[in-house]
């Protein structure tokens, strides 16, 4: 056997290798910005799981959940996570988007304000923080308007970009009020601010992140794409058992100060409020309630096929992979 021959087996051999850097599947995924959850977010990518499925994850993060879908539109990304409500939006207006499991289907989130903001109907008249035009932090603010029967109308809605943007302008006097991560509520009273209300408390039933991909990207890819929600359900599982893993990644990914309390705190409300589904169940009636939220507010025009927004096949072969969790 000649020497060329014995490299190019050897290369062969090499590339077959499972978990090699040759073997694994590039899968380029979206998300927000990291922040004080980030030991959630970017625990599958970060610490091991996405490589032992072969699955070697890109993180491309966004300013607001729209722009991720934006570039899932664009061919850019093979998946996303975010709220429901832009691709609700998107897939009635005819764009091929699926929901393939929603992992943080409690949303922590909340709307700042200064501390003589004293009721929720007193948000009339102010500007409102939001990231941008159909993202999360605007549809939650409508949300809470609509809960208190404030036309949408009579505020001010101002794209200030990112979580710690927003609550930085409310504190500068620059906005009347903020829809933020809730994470910023152990610093809100050093800051003269306070959360006047939460997600949990006035719209239960809003989901926060699910993981969505094209139909396309899932008959074309369907192993990476199980592979790849396998990957983050293993991680989640994992992150919910061990606090001081996620608040060390959080604090990695957000180069936060170790007397930053605010990765301990979204840990501890995640679990005080089963906020995150490791199993990433799709809870349909929950999907209905901001079908109708959204329609009742004009961000949907009319309701939208469900069916053809869910798509549940990859969740389960990803559970197949993954296996039933450890007690």
């Amino acid at each position: 056997m000649t020497r060329k021959t014995l490299l190019a087996l050897a290369a062969a051999s090499v590339v077959l290798l499972p978990g090699s850097a040759f073997a694994q599947k590039v899968w380029k995924h979206g998300m927000v910005e990291a922040k004080s959850d980030a030991g959630f977010v970017f625990m599958a990518e970060k610490n091991g799981f996405a490589e032992k499925q072969g699955i070697k994850i890109e993180s491309m993060q966004f300013k607001g959940d729209a722009l991720a879908l934006k570039a899932l539109i664009a061919g850019e990304l093979d998946s996303y996570e975010g709220s429901p409500g832009a691709p609700m939006v998107a897939i009635s207006r005819g764009v091929d988007i699926r929901a393939v499991g929603c992992y943080w289907p409690g949303l922590t989130y909340a709307i700042f304000t200064k501390p003589e903001v004293k009721s929720p109907t007193e948000l009339k008249g102010k500007s409102f923080g939001i990231s941008s035009p159909g993202a999360l932090p605007d549809l939650f603010a409508r949300a809470v308007l609509e809960k208190y029967q404030i036309d949408a109308k009579d505020v001010q809605f101002a794209a200030m970009g990112s979580d710690a943007d927003r609550f930085r302008a409310v504190s500068a006097g620059i906005i009347g009020a903020a829809a933020s991560s809730s994470e910023f509520t152990p610093i809100a009273e050093k800051l003269g601010l306070k959360a006047l209300v939460h997600a949990h408390d006035v719209t239960p039933d809003y989901v926060r992140f699910c993981t969505y991909m094209s139909s396309k990207t899932i008959a074309s890819r369907p192993d990476d794409a199980a592979k790849f929600l396998a990957a983050s359900i293993l991680s989640l599982r994992h992150a919910l058992k061990n606090k001081a893993e996620v608040v060390k990644l959080t604090r990695e990914m957000t180069n936060a100060k170790e007397d930053d309390p605010r990765a301990e705190f979204v840990f501890d409300e995640v679990v005080r409020l089963n906020a995150i589904d490791p199993e990433m169940q799709i809870t349909r009636s929950k999907l209905d309630w901001m079908e109708n939220l959204f329609v009742k507010t004009g961000t949907l025009t009319k309701p939208i096929d469900l069916d053809k927004f869910i798509d549940d096949s990859v969740r389960q072969k990803a559970l197949a992979i993954a296996g039933p969790p450890k007690s």
